[in-house]
Parts: structure tokens; sequence; C-alpha cells
């Protein structure tokens, strides 16, 4: 029995000069991580950054640390006032949710570089940002009703 589903005949891509067999894509001479390691040589979000220059990895991890309170922050706000009109309310509405989303697949994206500093400053963001903007510490006893709407988008699911 044959198993190679309409693919007899057909011949291998031709070898390239440059030994990458057909390949159409350039191919990166570095290596990505697929474990958690430990180290300022890191590439995070995009090509080159945050380098080697002092100061710039915690740079990068500043600005994880603040994508993922963000997230936190817009994800517990009231920013759209009781009685606002539906239409423009909803697309304001739509419009936090897009933002916090994008910032969300962000700080997922820089959690994906597979450095360890990285995981640790995205959590301690979301960490903090819940703890300021979700928690039962700063809220009135007024707003623990569990009946009552505390922000404007519904909860983020993994």
């Amino acid at each position: 029995m044959n198993h190679d589903h309409g693919m007899e005949g057909m011949a291998p891509p031709p070898p390239s000069t440059n030994g990458t067999a057909g390949m159409h894509h350039h191919m990166s001479t570095a290596m990505m991580h697929m474990t958690f390691f430990w180290g300022k040589k890191a590439e995070i979000l995009f090509s080159g950054w945050p380098g080697t220059r002092p100061g710039m990895y915690a740079l990068a991890l500043i600005f994880i640390f603040l994508l993922a309170f963000l997230v936190e922050w817009l994800s517990h706000s009231r920013l759209i006032k009781p009685g606002s009109r539906d239409v423009p309310a909803g697309l304001f509405q739509t419009l936090l949710h897009c933002i916090r989303v994008g910032l969300a697949y962000l700080v997922m994206l820089g959690v994906m570089s597979f450095n360890g500093g990285v995981f640790l400053a995205a959590v301690a963001g979301h960490t903090l940002g819940f703890f300021l903007f979700g928690s039962r510490v700063f809220k009135k006893n007024t707003e623990s009703s569990s009946y009552e709407k505390h922000s404007d988008l519904p909860p983020m699911s993994c």
C-alpha cells in the first residue's frame, strides 16, 4: 500500500547553492530557545531588540511589565459613564477590548521569547495590576456586591 498520497513521480526540490535544499526563506543563524533560559541576551518582540547596549534588557523588562499592568487596568476599569448612549458606548467598549487584546498578545509574544526575566516581568505586571485594580483590597464596601458590574469589559478568557 502506497502512503505517498499522490506524490509519486514528483521530483524533490533542486538543491540550492547555499545548502538549504530549495527553501524559499532566509534562515536566521540565531537559535530560537524552546525552553526557559536566563540571561540578558534575548530577542524580545522585535528583531535585534533589546540588543546588547547597557540597560536595554532592563528597559525591555519594564516594557513587558507595563504592558501586563495595562492589560489588568483595562480589564478592571470603568471608563464608560452609566447611562451613556448605547452605540457610542458600544463602539468605545469595542475599542477598549481591541486595545486590551492587542496588549495581551504583545505580552504573550514577549513571554514566548522563553526568557525567564521576561516571564517574571509579565507575571509581576499582571499581579500588581490585579492587586491594585481587580482585588478587593482597594474597593469600597458598596462595590463588593457580586451583582454589580465592576468593569466595562468582560473577563479575559485564555
